[in-house]
Order: C-alpha cells, then structure tokens, then sequence
C-alpha cells in the first residue's frame, strides 16, 4: 500500500493571497502614502534652501535648522505662539466645566424634554460653520457691549470672542454623553446608599472611569483651537490676541510671499504641539474612540 503522508514542505505551504485582498492592500498604502506624502515633504522643505525648494528636491542636501529660527524670527510666532497658549488653555478649561456636567445630565438625570433638548443639539452638528459666522458675531458684539458696561472690557479683540462661543462644545458633549450611559446602574444605586448625590457621583465614580472619553474631548478640543483661522480673523483686528494660525497666514501672505522654505518651516513649528499632544494621548485617544458606543 503507497504511503499517502503528507511531506513536510507540502503540509507548510501557504494558501495563496486572494486578488480581492491584495487589491484591498494596495489600495490602502497608496491611501496611506497620499496621507503621508505632504508632510514629509513639508518637513523635508523646512530644512533646505531656497534653491532647493523651487528646483523640486525631495531631500535637503544638507540639513538647514537656522531655518526654523529665521521663520520663528520673521514671523513673530513668540507672541501668536503665546496668544494661542492661552486661547487653548482657557477655551479647555471652560469646555470642560461646561460640557462634563451637561454630557451627565443628558445620560444619568431625567427631566421633562431632555430627549427633545438632546436632538436639537445634536441637530445644530449639521449646521455648516460658515452659516453660523454673522449670527455668532453680532451675538459676541452683543455680549461685548453689555460685559463693557458692566465689567469694563469688551469681547472684541479680547480672549472672551475666542474662547467662550466654544466651551459648550455639541460634540463633545454627545461623545462624553455616550460614555456616560455605559456606566453599570449598579454603581449609582451604591453610591445612593451610600448618601452621595449626582455631583459627588460624577466627581467620585463617574470621572475616575471616564479618563479615556474626557481625553479624546481634550485632544479635539485642542486641535479644534489651536487651529481656528476664520472665527479670529473676524473678531480680533490687532495681533494682540490673534492665535498662530493667523500668525501663519500673515507670514505666508505678506511677510515672506517667496520664501517657501521658511514657510515650511512655519508650518511645521504650528503643527508640532498637536503631533506631541496625540504622541502623549494617542492610547487614550484609542480607547476613548472605541469605549464610546452609540448606545441611544
């Protein structure tokens, strides 16, 4: 009777890669590589000469780093670096006190329409922000007469046009909200028996557990900050206040119109608090993206 064993090299063969997969595969690297593409030769120009940047290379012949301080210089990004500092910290800090209590109040208490109320506020995530723009700022002027009457400064070219229209964000409070609803009951009927209420519960139980969501509402919150260009460029008419997007713009447009490669580097010293942001939260950037279901 034939031997009918299988040989060892026959048994670890592999199967072959089906088209479909490979097309799939190919088709995300040159997705990923299209993403990618920019910036490196964003970075990559940032360290080379002029002559270099206008002739089309790739790679810096010899790495230029005086550039960035040359950008930093002639752009006066100390000052738009420093205005931006404070326009994210202080925009953060009230979107925090803001949206936390009403993302639990949305998902723990029950009051008469807060369905209704939850929907119309999900609804304006549809509204284009240019749309918003007129209404905001005769809103802000509004508000600006009436806090410079009483308060003795006004909202326009002053940190409360950049950073109070913000911290009651829609969307954050929808992504803290989902979370929040996936809390086990069992941990509110303990801490009732216990004598706590809804604060103590939210201070206690509530935000120890929601580390991961609040960090992801940071790391947008931040994002969407550090980069406004449109909204400061209509309430701010003096560099007083102005955060470094617009410092950016000024430069490229009228301060150096011919020098890419300082440009470049521009871009790359704006870029760079968000990079080391999302290198530090990356983990709980993740798991608050995929903790946060959308349980209705």
């Amino acid at each position: 009777m034939a031997d009918q064993r299988i040989s060892p090299a026959r048994a670890t063969a592999r199967k072959p890669i089906p088209w479909g997969t490979l097309v799939i595969y190919a088709v995300l690297i040159l997705g990923l590589l299209q993403a990618l593409f920019p910036l490196f030769w964003m970075l990559s120009a940032s360290l080379m000469s002029l002559t270099e940047v206008t002739s089309g290379y790739l790679l810096p012949g010899e790495m230029r780093f005086n550039n960035y301080a040359e950008a930093w210089q002639k752009a006066q990004f100390a000052q738009f670096m420093w205005n931006s500092v404070r326009i994210t910290v202080i925009t953060l800090v009230g979107q925090m006190l803001v949206c936390i209590p009403a993302a639990y109040a949305f998902a723990r208490m029950h009051f008469f329409g807060r369905n209704t109320l939850f929907a119309v506020m999900l609804a304006t995530l549809m509204i284009p922000d240019v749309a918003t723009l007129i209404p905001n700022y005769l809103t802000v002027i509004w508000f600006g007469r009436l806090s410079e009457s009483l308060l003795g400064f006004g909202w326009i070219n002053n940190w409360p046009s950049l950073t109070i229209p913000f911290m009651a964000s829609a969307f954050t409070i929808f992504l803290l909200r989902q979370f929040f609803m996936q809390i086990p009951e069992d941990l509110w009927d303990a801490a009732r028996i216990d004598g706590a209420g809804h604060l103590r519960f939210l201070w206690a139980v509530v935000l120890p557990l929601s580390r991961a969501p609040i960090m992801t509402s940071v790391t947008f919150g931040f994002i969407g900050s550090w980069n406004a260009l449109l909204w400061p460029l209509l309430v701010t008419q003096t560099d007083a206040w102005r955060p470094i997007g617009v410092g950016l713009t000024k430069f490229v447009n009228s301060d150096a119109p011919t020098e890419l490669h300082l440009q470049m580097a521009a871009a790359v010293m704006m870029i760079l608090p968000i990079l080391v942001l999302y290198f530090f939260t990356q983990k709980s950037f993740t798991q608050g993206i995929a903790s946060t279901g959308l349980k209705g």
